[in-house]
């Protein structure tokens, strides 16, 4: 598959989030998801995606279970979505979505883990403009003039076709991302991989000092459980583990 669109994932890879954290945040998303959009899976795109992923990175479904139970009796907190942007060591630049029941707690820790290291919280649109917002999806049983057409069909636009090893890639806005989905399956294509997010449009390469200091921005900032996702244009380093 497409080097460019796996940024991400070995981003989530690396970082090795604890299981606990991983589980919390899905548990909190698919709450505020299903308290948005409903508990019905037919009609709520985004949170029968949203289950899909957790169920592939094996959350519980009791976890999966308790939230939708929570969302349905509306026992629960009401959250917000929150995005931060800020600059860190050597040109880096960091998106932080949080889902929050309190900004004010919320933007206090983030400000405390840039100023931890030096760097600082920005101001909105001082840093979104350097990613860009796409889907990723690959999928087979159509070839590419086909897919073009269901496209069409649709009203779907999307910002690329190319024909992989294992399917044809597909590249939407990631706003998009759930309608290309439910398409997709509508018309009975097998969806290889599947993903959206954040994208920097170049990545910048640390020195050792730097790298350190990027290290335990990403420690730091993924410890609250408020952070949903940190996108950022780091190149990363490989292991001790991969080099061997």
């Amino acid at each position: 598959m497409g080097r460019k669109y796996l940024v991400r994932k070995e981003d989530k890879q690396k970082t090795h989030l604890k299981r606990s954290k991983l589980f919390a945040r899905y548990g909190k998303a698919i709450y505020v998801s299903a308290r948005r959009g409903g508990t019905n899976l037919e009609s709520n795109d985004e949170l029968r995606h949203l289950i899909e992923r957790a169920k592939r990175d094996d959350v519980p479904g009791d976890i999966i279970e308790r939230n939708l139970k929570k969302a349905e009796e509306s026992s629960g907190e009401d959250f917000e979505h929150v995005r931060y942007e800020g600059f860190g060591p050597g040109g880096s630049a960091f998106l932080i979505d949080a889902l929050t029941d309190n900004v004010n707690r919320t933007v206090s820790d983030v400000r405390y883990c840039f100023t931890k290291i030096g760097s600082k919280l920005g101001v909105r649109g001082a840093v979104e403009h350097l990613y860009d917002h796409h889907s990723y999806l690959l999928v087979r049983g159509f070839g590419e003039d086909e897919l073009l057409d269901l496209l069409i069909e649709e009203d779907l636009e999307v910002i690329d076709l190319s024909n992989e090893a294992d399917g044809v890639l597909v590249v939407g806005n990631g706003k998009d991302h759930d309608k290309l989905e439910a398409a997709f399956r509508r018309h009975g294509l097998d969806i290889v991989h599947s993903e959206s997010g954040w994208y920097p449009r170049t990545l910048v390469e640390l020195d050792e000092e730097q790298y350190a200091r990027f290290e335990q921005f990403m420690e730091l900032i993924n410890d609250y459980d408020d952070i949903q996702a940190v996108y950022h244009n780091v190149k990363l380093k490989a292991s001790a583990d991969e080099e061997s």
